[in-house]
């Protein structure tokens, strides 16, 4: 395979909708998903990380698929599949400071206190925010937030990243500067991901290849440069 994502016939049924997806992606690559709200875009990343299960996953005419770097993860526990997730609003540990919260997960991979707040902290100093780690996340700004959640999301280097909407929350300028901070990221670590949004001028700057969506089921797709 040398596609690095491939969905093939994610399903999903509810009594006024349905969501019908596949979809393939190459490795290092976005795919960004756009649509207006409802039209099963979140869905489709919930499928993906496993969070969510397709109604057609034990079926034996169609059977939904999902393969990362060509191993089938469809029936694969979500926290083996080796993906991030960035979410509308930044999703932080209220009781861990911000170098705590950035070295969550390495902690999890076994890493001591004071390796993953030294790491963490020198992972900060790529989104500027090196002087935060031993700030108090509640006092951070929505896009300070949402930074220090992308580089939590980013310090274990996942290879495959889910966004979901992640500027919804912020306003222009901000959203810009974290645009920036993904498409510089991306260069550097190589993660291939899938961005949901309904703006097309963000759709533009991170994507290769677009889908657009609409109540469940795709509509259009292709290059970025032709959407």
């Amino acid at each position: 395979m040398n596609d690095f994502l491939i969905c093939n016939s994610l399903q999903k049924y509810w009594p006024n909708c349905s969501v019908d997806f596949s979809c393939s992606v190459p490795k290092g690559k976005t795919l960004v998903l756009f649509g207006h709200s409802g039209s099963g875009k979140s869905t489709v990343l919930q499928m993906i990380s496993g969070l969510v299960e397709p109604d057609n996953i034990d079926s034996k005419e169609n059977p939904a698929k999902i393969f990362i770097d060509g191993k089938d993860c469809s029936k694969i526990n979500p926290a083996k599949r080796d993906i991030g997730m960035v979410f509308q609003n930044a999703v932080l540990f209220p009781h861990l400071r911000v170098d705590d919260n950035v070295g969550y997960g390495l902690r999890c991979r076994g890493f001591s206190k004071k390796e993953s707040r030294i790491m963490a902290t020198e992972f900060l100093q790529k989104f500027n925010l090196e002087d935060f780690a031993t700030r108090d996340v509640t006092s951070l700004s929505g896009g300070e937030a949402q930074r220090v959640s992308l580089a939590r999301t980013l310090i274990v280097k996942p290879s495959l990243i889910l966004f979901d909407e992640p500027f919804s929350a912020l306003d222009k300028p901000l959203a810009k500067t974290l645009a920036q901070d993904i498409k510089k990221s991306q260069e550097e670590l190589g993660f291939t991901s899938v961005l949901v949004t309904h703006d097309k001028e963000e759709a533009k700057f991170l994507g290769d290849y677009v889908i657009k969506m609409e109540k469940g089921k795709i509509i259009w797709q292709g290059f970025v440069n032709e959407f």
